[in-house]
């Protein structure tokens, strides 16, 4: 497999940032109207509201822009499920679980025609997991949350039983958000992946009263 294009240089400033905040955003609307013929650097840059010289300042070409927003995407999923974890409130695995799934779809359903671009059209843009720090990331906390439910847990292998989560995750939500079923609520679609996810975990379906 070939390497990934990667951006030129990581942005340290706020200023910078900023900058390159703009252009993945503007790369987005772009890539979700015109598609990946249609895109190049110079309509991004104009989008952005900079030079097509700031945009190889960071990003030598198309193909590390789309790069870029897959690990974008993958850092955004990386704080909604942070965001869930760090919550005061105690909660069960099952209250976990249902908040991290509604956390999850309801920032998918953001830009859910940039998601079917980016998963249907270029999932070969989409660095390994053991290449994404957000992805890393999301499997250590993840990982440690089934381990401080062990006693609720049904799988032996935790490092298993995580990767299964987040691959059956995975791709319910995006089958939900890019290929909608028009016929059954994004409520019920919810309630399901969380009774699927619950029905691994802990070997039953359990509901709040």
């Amino acid at each position: 497999m070939e390497a990934l294009p990667q951006p030129r240089r990581v942005p340290r400033q706020a200023r910078s940032r900023a900058i390159v905040e703009a252009i993945l955003e503007a790369t987005a609307r772009v890539l979700t109207e015109r598609g990946y013929a249609g895109t190049n650097t110079n309509l991004v840059a104009e989008r952005a509201g900079v030079s097509v010289g700031s945009v190889y300042q960071y990003f030598p070409n198309k193909d590390s822009l789309i790069t870029a927003l897959h690990e974008r995407h993958a850092a955004e999923m990386q704080a909604a499920i942070e965001t869930v974890l760090v919550a005061a409130k105690p909660l069960s695995l099952y209250e976990h679980l249902r908040a991290i799934v509604h956390a999850l779809l309801a920032a998918h359903q953001v830009s859910p025609e940039l998601h079917r671009v980016l998963e249907k059209e270029f999932p070969f843009f989409d660095a390994p997991r053991d290449q994404s720090p957000a992805d890393q990331s999301i499997f250590l906390r993840i990982r440690q949350l089934l381990e401080d439910h062990r006693d609720e847990v049904a799988p032996s292998n935790l490092d298993l039983a995580t990767w299964v989560v987040l691959q059956t995750m995975e791709a319910l939500i995006h089958a939900a958000v890019i290929t909608p079923l028009p016929q059954h609520s994004m409520e019920d679609v919810e309630q399901a992946i969380v009774d699927t996810l619950a029905g691994y975990l802990l070997g039953r379906q359990p509901r709040p009263c």
